[in-house]
């Protein structure tokens, strides 16, 4: 009874944190087609760029894995094209997709506006068909310039997200103003971006790719949430005054095709592979291990930190060759060591070339350091040369004499020049001593 009470408690405690963990996946669940395109990571990438054609780039580029959206279910991902309206000191930057040849879809828009004294403010608003109503994202403004009355007590919306703690990074509006994308569209001979590209016209260097789960899209970018929620939050109200007039009445793209298939329900299918999650998180660890900081673990509830391995630096010797022959072969391939070359060095005759046998290649391989060796000790100088060689057995001359010197084979020459001067002058006495003896005996007489 004991051990069936222990096991039902285990289970109770592993399916509650299991919950837990659905629950917090859930709350990043809008049910929506927006759900496919971050807005903390679009609104990432803006304040990285430099250029409105640049962030245009970089939000269709399938290595970001930021654009997942497939608006008219051709199960290919969309491309988006940035569109500027300039009113004044404002911005009204629009996120669009091409349904077809007759219809569009914006997606998001930012809102940036510079006042008087150089404050610059910046929200970026989901199109109420992918998103929902009022659904804004802004940095964390301090409370002087957030434009609410300030509470002591108030970290943010949660200072806790899957059991990680978020570090809240709080900013103004001159440092909004000094984001490079910010300065780019308020340089006075900025010319204002509409993106040329429509549907069926696209730059050459995108290519559609099939679209993620949802489960594996949010696992890729479960590790940057700490990051996205502590440089940016959910804002409660628009501060474009103008927003009603200026941008959604007059200009804003919707297409009846995809309010159609958000009723009939068919981008419910993205939400069908829970498992995919796992593979997504493994993808982002794969790209970027450096960015790998915590994970909860479901069977305890705790933080497990996940740190980047560390390969070993890699072995620079070649293959086969160990740390204790290391010294050796390092003397095997000196050509100022004891074992001589066969290749002849500039200046010297062809006849004073170093002789080399395989026999004397082992026996300088055979000597190896011990293991308490140091590898890095420096090599011994060869031994001096001398012209002078204690007579060895010719075996052994052969593997330990060293390599004659150029004197000693030119002593060598002049001895045999000597030896054979003298055999010539023997061999010239004694052929001018057998000519004079035939010389002085007379030939004999002639008989009659």
């Amino acid at each position: 009874m004991k051990k069936f009470m222990i096991t039902m408690l285990l289970l109770a405690l592993f399916g509650a944190n299991t919950a837990l963990l659905a629950q917090n996946q859930n709350n990043e669940r809008l049910g929506l087609p927006g759900d496919n395109l971050n807005l903390y990571a679009v609104m990432k990438l803006f304040q990285e760029s430099e250029t409105l054609e640049g962030f245009e780039r970089s939000l269709n580029d399938p290595n970001s894995k930021i654009n997942n959206l497939d608006l008219n279910g051709d199960r290919r991902v969309d491309y988006i094209r940035v569109i500027d309206n300039v009113d004044g000191d404002t911005h009204t930057i629009i996120l669009q997709v091409a349904i077809n040849n007759r219809e569009n879809q914006d997606v998001a828009v930012f809102t940036v506006q510079r006042n008087r004294d150089g404050k610059v403010f910046i929200q970026l608003i989901g199109d109420q068909d992918l998103y929902g109503r009022d659904y804004i994202i802004e940095p964390l403004y301090n409370d002087g310039d957030s434009g609410q009355t300030p509470n002591p007590g108030y970290t943010g919306n949660n200072n806790n997200y899957d059991n990680q703690n978020i570090t809240y990074i709080r900013t103004s509006p001159f440092e909004i103003a000094g984001w490079p994308v910010v300065r780019f569209i308020y340089m006075p001979n900025y010319v204002t971006w509409h993106s040329s590209w429509y549907y069926g016209s696209y730059p050459s260097y995108w290519r559609p790719w099939r679209p993620f789960y949802w489960d594996y899209y949010y696992g890729y970018h479960y590790y940057r949430y700490t990051d996205y929620y502590g440089h940016f939050h959910r804002a409660t109200y628009n501060r474009y005054e103008h927003w009603n007039d200026n941008y959604y009445i007059g200009h804003r793209a919707y297409s009846p095709v995809v309010r159609s298939r958000i009723d009939q329900g068919n981008f419910r299918t993205t939400y069908s592979k829970p498992g995919q999650r796992q593979k997504g998180e493994a993808a982002f660890i794969k790209t970027h291990p450096d960015q790998v900081t915590r994970r909860p673990d479901p069977a305890n509830g705790k933080v497990n930190i996940q740190r980047p391995a560390v390969n070993p630096a890699p072995d620079r010797r070649p293959t086969g060759i160990s740390n204790q022959n290391r010294r050796s072969t390092d003397n095997v391939n000196s050509t100022n060591s004891a074992r001589p070359v066969t290749t002849p060095q500039t200046g010297r005759d062809a006849g004073t070339q170093r002789q080399t046998t395989p026999s004397r290649v082992n026996n300088k391989s055979d000597e190896r350091p011990n293991n308490n060796q140091n590898v890095s000790t420096p090599r011994r100088d060869p031994p001096a040369v001398t012209t002078r060689t204690e007579p060895k057995q010719p075996d052994q001359q052969k593997a330990s004499s060293p390599r004659p010197s150029r004197e000693s084979a030119s002593g060598r020459q002049s001895t045999q020049s000597r030896r054979s001067t003298e055999k010539a002058r023997k061999e010239a006495t004694v052929k001018k001593s057998e000519n004079e003896k035939k010389t002085e005996t007379p030939p004999p007489t002639q008989r009659r």
